[in-house]
């Protein structure tokens, strides 16, 4: 048992049974998502691509999202981005997210062009009270997972408000224009026509699309978001 074990003994989340984040009786109350949703419109989607009739020259491709966004999986990652002691739970959250991807058809079929992973950045200051960016954790685990590369690329320089309790419409006011490409990756960027944008939630999908909007005038082709959760 390591050091940090003895001082923040692992607990489910749940349960609160000592062991780990989550027990095996609590594991079956974790949902992961069968149906894709167009992340433009809301509805249901073959496969997670966003709908012809909802997509536009900018907008993002399509969401992939491993699990429901409630109960258990809700208390997960509210502990793996507001307790800095659980960082580690990232290896717990990585197999999750990897599994409810891998089962996804038109995600796999996607693993066959070059592809890179790209974390939705936090703003600085928020990165420096948190300590870490937990989308960051996720890519690299998934780029572990999956052998694909990882580029910290995305800056975010607009400091926003929680996007929490906002409309679908003050979402989109809210994020606009809240990233920058770092200089120094456009060389990087150009090698790659389709990315993969990694974060722990995906909601209205304002976030993911004002991302994906940037890469692609920036000559990025195809521009997917892929989540551990998804909810409303």
């Amino acid at each position: 048992m390591s050091l940090l074990d003895l001082l923040f003994p692992k607990r489910c989340v749940r349960c609160k049974t000592f062991g780990s984040y989550l027990c095996p009786s609590c594991f079956s109350y974790i949902s992961f998502l069968e149906h894709g949703v167009c992340i433009v419109c809301q509805k249901q989607a073959i496969g997670g691509a966003t709908h012809p009739r909802c997509l536009t020259r900018y907008t993002i491709d399509g969401v992939f999202s491993s699990l429901a966004y409630t109960g258990v999986v809700k208390k997960l990652l509210y502990q793996f981005k507001y307790q800095p002691n659980l960082t580690d739970l990232k290896n717990l959250l990585t197999e999750l997210f990897y599994e409810g991807l891998i089962q996804k058809e038109l995600f796999y079929s996607l693993l066959s062009k070059k592809s890179l992973l790209v974390p939705i950045p936090l703003h600085a200051s928020k990165l420096k009270k948190r300590g870490y960016n937990q989308s960051l954790l996720l890519a690299k685990g998934l780029g572990t997972k999956l052998n694909l590369p990882v580029s910290d690329c995305l800056i975010r320089s607009k400091k926003t408000t929680t996007q929490v309790g906002l409309s679908k419409e003050e979402r989109r006011e809210n994020i606009k224009d809240a990233f920058a490409i770092n200089k120094t990756s456009l060389a990087e960027l150009k090698q790659y026509s389709q990315i993969f944008l990694v974060d722990d939630i995906a909601t209205s999908g304002a976030t993911l699309n004002e991302a994906a909007k940037l890469l692609k005038k920036t000559g990025v082709t195809n521009v997917w978001g892929v989540t551990l959760a998804h909810g409303q």
